[in-house]
């Protein structure tokens, strides 16, 4: 390779963990002369591509940014008063570069190992103060995807809770208000069909609700600007026994009487204008909050307050909805991926601003909105309503000529299909931007200040207060702020600490060059529902891509819009739901699940509509091929498909897929693939290939989206040409058949650049390349560790794929050791612990992705191997049984420096149990969390002073 090629081959260098030298030490560590041969000994010949993926050459990170710089100024950065749910906003730079832009926050994971996680958590209980504060309900959760899929979620959490037996339904109605945002419908209407929901759409002022009905949604402030009094028609649906959602703006809540004190039982939206960039439609928070009743019904994630084994405060997820998907076919939600990062920005802006702040900025906005109403009013305008916050909407207007001279004066409005002009101002709008809106229209321009006056009634007027807690008054200087952001983070082990090998969720490199673009003005700040000429490099971005995973996956057709992995699931299963529908065999509902499956499989299908019928797995874990014939031809009739993970969840590429996916076929139904595993598929073999018919990709993992401390990710769906056309479509894009699955078209659009960004920075040779590695350093991890612990499943050549799962159960019995107190010790050497007891209870799978290098590999495998010994001196009796240094892991800077140490092995074991942990300590933030006396005591925002003063006292 020459010099200039070199260059342009430069990425997978910087990629790809180990380099020449260590590949070497590692094969023969492993066993194997080459990494081909690693490779041809691991992956079946069968299901082998067997020509190079049809995607360009690998890019130098400079000439990729020059070119997509050229890329994102096709895109054209107008003024936009959209709206509809979408806002421009000023992210603070203090937020910017210490939140959105640092790998210290974007690169955590889901905060399992709480110890390690009180940084993100804290700031996750920020943001659920924050939104039961602001809408006045007691119970918050740490986020959910978007606006849509939170009404989505709430209809379902009503319908569950009215409707117990999904067999036989006694209030299947659900009424939307007319003044909804029209993607949040649409949404609604995906989700309601598979579980037969009718949606009863009208005007909630002459609506009258009987007992058919389970529950309501209302928009407030609504579709069309209009702050409605809605406490009436909220007593009359509480007389019938159901309950009310209300879609609401947290920035509104500022100034209007919060869903709480109307009587809502429910109260969602999403948290984007706090802060987040616009981003054509994600990632963004949404936020759901409700009364105490709901409190083990609530989707998505609650962060709770509880203590640590020296009674100190302490954080974690909840039990009750750490994650409802592990319920499996029972399920109420399916929440896997949050924007648990978005959330954090959210609530950053918040903690800045301070309830001051946040009313100044709402106020602001108002009062430009109200002297906009006025004046053009005053040119003799009709507006549709005089009770607003920060939308108006004008009727009997040529919309055709005011679209001309807008889109002339660089200015975009809203025009709704209605004929009306829509504008929702936002705080990025001055006085001059409210005058050049009185220009496109003709009418008079404000000369002195804006308009003291508010159209809202008194009634409707917010006299509670909110965000009196300390931490939102506090930290308003950028030197208090940027602290604060650091004593969080320091709390927080991420990838800039050390490798985190988690099986199946795939913590790699996020590049730096993939992010950065992302800050950009002409990514951050493009509207979704922006004219789709202004949108061209975005546009361009998603055929590109969406062409690249086809090419990847050996489908034929993509979809982008599903904003995780298990939203994607879900859109598979209705892409052949809908499917057979469309050939009348709508009969067709039995979906087969093998037992080793993601907890979220059967939790999507059951979502979907399907009813799971589980397949068994043989001792070496592979599915019992026999068993699925059986169960193939017993449910011949009803068949649907099957879901099935590549490689399977238990690391080993199993030889019998093919027949798997034929055995499927004859009899009928589709296969859907989860894509999980797919960075130990791109290059050497495809879901096409192997027989499936859909599968998803979780971006987040293969395609090197950040994890953000549990979100953002991505799920696009790559189909067989026959379910093309049931694919996702959207209320936006006009004219497709199919209902939406997210509320923005291309669901968390911004964050596709990183995955774009991998493909063209690695190149066709590259993206192989990276699956040739996650296949080597999991077998040199396995061949380090395998004479002292029990590897639990390998192929039929004795490797693993990409992860392996390493057996702990043995040391319960020899020495009362549990998976817990080794993944607690793990974190003072200075490192996450790998996915516990999933799929296997007892036991830890480890994948160590192609992003670390073999330094970093053998110090997790030392770090294991110091604890084997651990284990074995309590084996031997050298220690004792309960008070030993894994039973009292992870140990705290706090506890190692007392003035008192009385336990039995030294202060140098239990903080520096090997050199290499000197060089570079991590201190866990608390001790071993009690999880039972938090799920007692629930308590899910951030206390009173006064609970602080009594701790301490």
């Amino acid at each position: 390779m020459d010099l200039f090629a070199l260059q342009q081959n430069e990425f997978v260098h910087r990629h790809i963990g180990p380099n020449a030298g260590e590949t070497e030490q590692m094969l023969q560590t492993a066993g194997v002369p080459s990494l081909e041969a690693l490779v041809d000994k691991t992956v079946p010949p069968a299901i082998r591509m067997q020509h190079a993926l049809d995607i360009p050459g690998a890019i130098s990170e400079n000439d990729y940014l020059r070119e997509l710089k050229d890329i994102s100024l096709k895109n054209q950065v107008l003024r936009n008063y959209i709206g509809q749910g979408y806002y421009d906003t000023i992210t603070p730079s203090v937020i910017l570069r210490n939140i959105f832009e640092n790998p210290g926050w974007y690169t955590q994971y889901t905060p399992y190992q709480a110890e390690i996680s009180q940084g993100r958590l804290e700031s996750l209980l920020n943001f659920q103060t924050l939104v039961s504060d602001l809408t006045a309900l007691p119970i918050s959760n740490a986020s959910l995807l978007d606006e849509a899929t939170a009404a989505a979620e709430a209809m379902i959490m009503f319908f569950n809770q009215l409707n117990k037996d999904h067999d036989h339904v006694t209030r299947p109605r659900f009424f939307v208000d007319q003044h909804i945002f029209p993607q949040t419908l649409d949404v609604l209407i995906t989700r309601a069909n598979p579980l037969h929901v009718e949606i009863v759409t009208g005007d909630y002022a002459t609506a009258q609700l009987d007992d058919s009905y389970f529950g309501a949604l209302l928009q407030y402030p609504n579709n069309v600007g209009a702050v409605e009094d809605y406490r009436a028609f909220i007593d009359q649906v509480h007389s019938t026994g159901a309950f009310v959602a209300m879609a609401t703006d947290l920035l509104a809540l500022a100034l209007l009487t919060p869903p709480g004190e109307l009587g809502a039982d429910v109260a969602l939206g999403v948290a984007q204008r706090l802060g987040v960039p616009l981003g054509f439609g994600g990632p963004h928070a949404a936020f759901f909050a409700v009364k105490d009743e709901f409190k083990r019904a609530i989707p998505g994630r609650i962060i709770g307050i509880s203590v640590d084994a020296q009674n100190n405060r302490a954080l974690r997820m909840a039990l009750q909805t750490r994650e409802q998907h592990i319920k499996r076919e029972k399920a109420t939600s399916n929440i896997c991926t949050a924007q648990a990062l978005l959330a954090n920005m959210a609530a950053m802006y918040a903690v800045y601003h301070g309830p001051v702040g946040l009313k100044n900025i709402a106020s602001r906005i108002h009062l430009l909105a109200n002297t906009l109403a006025e004046k053009l009013q005053a040119k003799g305008l009709q507006l549709v309503t005089t009770s607003l916050f920060d939308t108006l909407v004008i009727q009997g207007q040529d919309a055709a000529a005011i679209k001309a001279k807008a889109i002339a004066a660089g200015i975009n409005f809203r025009y709704l299909p209605t004929g009306q002009i829509g504008i929702s101002l936002d705080e990025t709008t001055t006085q001059q931007d409210v005058n050049d809106i009185l220009a496109v229209f003709g009418a008079p321009v404000l000369t002195g200040k804006p308009s003291a006056k508010t159209q809202v009634p008194t009634a409707l007027q917010r006299t509670s207060t909110y965000l009196l807690h300390p931490v939102f008054n506090s930290h308003h200087s950028e030197s208090q702020m940027m602290r604060y952001i650091k004593a969080l983070e320091n709390k927080d082990l991420s990838l800039n600490t050390s490798m985190i090998s988690l099986g199946s969720c795939t913590m790699k490199l996020n590049a730096a060059t993939e992010m950065m673009p992302l800050s950009w003005s002409h990514w951050s700040k493009i509207h979704p529902f922006a004219p789709k000429e202004q949108a061209a490099g975005y546009y361009q971005i998603v055929d590109e891509l969406s062409d690249y995973l086809c090419k990847i996956t050996a489908f034929d057709a993509c979809s982008l819009q599903p904003n995780s992995g298990a939203q994607g699931e879900f859109s598979g299963l209705v892409v052949i739901r809908n499917y057979f529908a469309s050939r009348g065999e709508d009969h067709r509902n039995v979906i087969l699940i093998p037992i080793s499956a993601h907890g979220t499989n059967p939790a999507s299908a059951v979502m979907a509509g399907f009813k799971v019928v589980v397949v068994k797995a043989l001792e070496n874990g592979y599915i019992d091929v026999e068993d699925l014939k059986a169960k193939a031809a017993q449910h011949a009739d009803h068949l649907a498909g099957i879901m099935i993970t590549y490689p399977s969840t238990y690391g080993v590429y199993e030889e019998s897929v093919k027949t798997i996916c034929d055995i499927v076929h004859q009899h009928g139904g589709q296969v859907y693939m989860d894509g999980a595993n797919m960075n130990a598929q791109v290059g050497l073999t495809a879901p096409g290939l192997i027989g499936a018919d859909v599968c998803h990709l979780n971006l987040h993992k293969t395609f090197a989206i950040p994890h953000g401390g549990g979100g953002p990710g991505m799920g696009p769906i790559c189909a067989r040409a026959h379910l093309a056309p049931f694919l996702p479509g959207h209320v936006s894009l006009g004219g497709q058949q199919q209902h939406a699955v997210s509320a923005a078209p291309f669901g968390s659009a911004s964050i596709l650049l990183i995955s774009y960004a991998y493909i063209r920075l690695l190149g066709a040779q590259g993206v192989k390349q990276a699956t040739n590695y996650a296949i080597l350093n999991a077998n040199y991890m396995k061949a380090r560790l395998e004479k002292d612990y029990e590897i639990l499943y390998t192929g039929s050549n004795g490797t693993c794929a990409h992860e392996f799962i390493v057996d702990l159960r043995p040391f319960k019995a020899t020495a009362g050791i549990e998976a817990e107190d080794i993944a607690k010790r793990l974190m003072d050497y200075g490192f996450h612990a790998p996915t516990m007891s999933f799929p296997v209870a007892g036991t830890i799978m480890i994948e160590p992705t192609e992003s670390e290098d073999k330094g970093e590999l053998d110090r997790f495998c030392d770090a294991l191997l110091s604890i084997r010994e651990e284990i074995r001196a309590v084996e031997n009796g050298l220690a004792d049984k309960q008070d030993n240094v894994l039973k009292h892991a992870p140990h705290t800077q706090p506890v190692i420096t007392a003035d008192e140490w009385t336990r039995p092995y030294s202060r140098q074991q239990a903080a520096f149990p090997l050199p290499y942990v000197k060089e570079n300590k991590f201190w866990p933030s608390v001790s071993r969390i009690n999880n039972t006396y938090g799920d007692r005591n629930l308590i899910c925002t951030c206390e009173p002073v006064s609970a602080y003063e009594e701790a301490t006292a």
